[in-house]
């Protein structure tokens, strides 16, 4: 018998050498490591195999779901949450049901609730699967959409599967199932939340960065598992606490545990993808065997596959089709928000000029001017806020072209084959279900990630956006930076680490430099010039903060600039501790 250390040791190589070589050859390494894992159990030497869907379920969902909820766009998540939250519950909910007729109509002998069940079993759309659209280019509206769905649409489905396996036995009660599902997701939506902001205050503390990682791989099961003990959805409560934890990094945590937590986390995320369709193709022997010996076939169960993929991209379809419209009118209402929301800037603008001229006309209102200018503030916050967020939907409109990509990008995967076996054992053809599930994901797998790059390229997206920022918003975001260093050094209000302040003639002498390396650092006094540059990070770190709140930039350009700061702030220290060596 093969030692199992030496199958794990195996599995992480050909999950790295498929990651490095399936883009070579224009093929997304998922679809790669799926059809090695295929081809190794339909070999006569290996041994039917089969994992406990538990440890998909428990093992590595959690973690692989946190991973992406870490690194989700928060603002344009904001922007489209309604769209998002539509695909997440409605079409699950009704792609289940237009599923569940189906299976209850033509399969003898399946109840309406089972029928159902295998309904809710193959509509959710795939995290994991998902990663294949993000490297095609895609809008990042539409990539921040799939994502989003993807994210949360795990917990419908799997709340609609346990109703549903339970009406099996007990009967449907329309009241007790709805019940059922707001407790889930009210509870994960709480416990994740705290989890999220205990992992926050908690690692904010912890110094080093090795096992400040260390204690963010127990977070996705923490949230997971009570949330699963008081009958919630886990897979939602370790998304909430990956959100909060993803948008609370930027304040919290120190440069060297940002940079250590997005290493590990990506290789994690590279080892449990990767393994996860590894798996999926090595499980085909067992489920074929399976199959063959209850029904003496495959072609059943394979009609049944094909019927039900149609089915379901048929009714996503639809829904999509409906989604785009409603954002077409929606659009067509911003310019008229855009022309209430510029008066509402003019108004914004004669108050304040007022107030400031005269506040003693204010009566109560301009009795605290510390008050009043915290509410100019928050007044002026919002109004911009708002104005980006009309720009966004003008400038990233939904279109029917960008429909058919989100059609089209929505694959089944490897949640659809761990939830169908957690079918309890004596589940009425319970190897069919599982069988219809199974090729259900593989077939929405190769045939929808293998064709959605020529489908991307005619209806003409291709290119069309991408994962980085632009260089026109980044080169802007980098100069008002600069801008907020500039001031902070004119100011004098920076000062060293150890809280001595710096010279007066290295502040005029440095002056703007201080954001440039400069060209010979013997024209100032080197050490008080690392000093002052270092002082300045965080000052425009502080500014990078007061930024993502209006939403002029986006995440991917505010990101960007965060990590180019880490960086620029690790260096630096670096060659302040060789000075002090020396």
């Amino acid at each position: 018998m093969i030692d199992p250390l030496l199958l794990v040791l195996a599995g992480v190589v050909v999950v790295a050498l498929a990651t490095v070589i399936g883009p070579r050859f224009n093929v997304a390494g998922p679809l790669v490591l799926l059809a090695i894992g295929a081809g190794v159990s339909l070999l006569p030497f290996v041994a039917p195999f089969s994992v406990n869907p538990e440890v998909i379920l428990v093992g590595v969902l959690p973690p692989l779901l946190y991973s992406a909820a870490v690194q989700v766009p928060a603002i344009e998540f904001r922007r489209d949450f309604a769209p998002i939250a539509g695909l997440s519950v409605l079409l699950v909910v009704f792609s289940s049901l237009v599923l569940g007729l189906f299976f209850w109509a033509v399969i003898p002998g399946l109840g309406l609730a089972l029928a159902i069940a295998l309904g809710a079993i193959l509509s959710p759309t795939d995290a994991v699967a998902t990663s294949i659209a993000k490297r095609l280019g895609i809008s990042p509206r539409v990539v921040t959409m799939l994502e989003g769905e993807s994210l949360l649409n795990d917990a419908t489905a799997l709340v609609l599967l346990r109703t549903a396996v339970a009406a099996v036995a007990s009967g449907f009660a329309f009241g007790d199932a709805l019940a059922d599902f707001a407790w889930a997701v009210l509870i994960a939506l709480v416990l994740g939340a705290v989890i999220g902001w205990v992992n926050l205050r908690v690692r904010e503390r912890v110094s080093n960065s090795a096992a400040n990682t260390a204690l963010s791989f127990t977070i996705p099961f923490l949230a997971y598992l009570p949330t699963e003990h008081l009958g919630g959805s886990g897979l939602v409560a370790a998304v909430v606490a990956g959100i909060v934890t993803g948008q609370g990094a930027a304040r919290r945590f120190t440069p060297e545990q940002r940079i250590s937590d997005r290493l590990n986390w990506r290789t994690v995320e590279l080892i449990l993808e990767g393994g996860v369709f590894l798996v999926f193709g090595l499980e085909l022997k067992d489920i074929v065997v399976a199959n063959l010996r209850e029904h003496e076939g495959l072609w059943h169960g394979t009609w049944l596959a094909l019927s039900a993929l149609g089915i379901v991209l048929l009714v996503r379809a639809l829904y999509v089709a409906g989604l785009i419209g409603l954002q077409a009118r929606r659009s067509r209402r911003h310019a008229r928000h855009q022309d209430r929301i510029e008066g509402a800037q003019d108004r914004l603008d004669r108050f304040e000029q007022a107030y400031r001229e005269a506040p003693e006309q204010f009566g109560e209102r301009g009795a605290d001017p510390a008050r009043t200018e915290r509410r100019i503030g928050w007044m002026r916050s919002r109004i911009s806020r708002t104005m980006a967020d009309l720009d966004y939907y003008r400038d990233s409109p939904l279109t029917a072209r960008h429909g058919a990509v989100i059609v089209w990008a929505g694959m089944r995967g490897v949640v659809t084959l761990a939830a169908a076996q957690t079918l309890p054992e004596g589940t009425t053809q319970r190897p069919l279900l599982i069988f219809v599930a199974f090729l259900v994901a593989l077939f929405s797998l190769v045939l929808q990630g293998l064709t959605l790059s020529p489908v991307v390229r005619s209806v003409g997206l291709s290119g069309d956006g991408g994962e980085g920022p632009s260089h026109d918003e980044q080169r802007a975001l980098t100069s008002e930076l600069r801008d907020a260093a500039s001031a902070a050094v004119q100011s004098g209000s920076l000062a060293r680490r150890n809280g001595d302040p710096f010279p007066a003639d290295l502040i005029e002498q440095a002056g703007a430099r201080l954001v440039q390396p400069p060209d010979d650092d013997a024209t100032v006094r080197r050490r008080d010039l690392l000093e002052l540059r270092l002082a300045s990070i965080e000052a425009m770190r502080k500014r990078l903060q007061d930024v993502s709140r209006d939403g002029r930039f986006s995440t991917a350009a505010l990101r960007h600039a965060l990590a180019e700061l880490d960086a620029d702030q690790l260096s630096l220290e670096l060659r302040l501790g060789d000075d002090d060596g020396d």
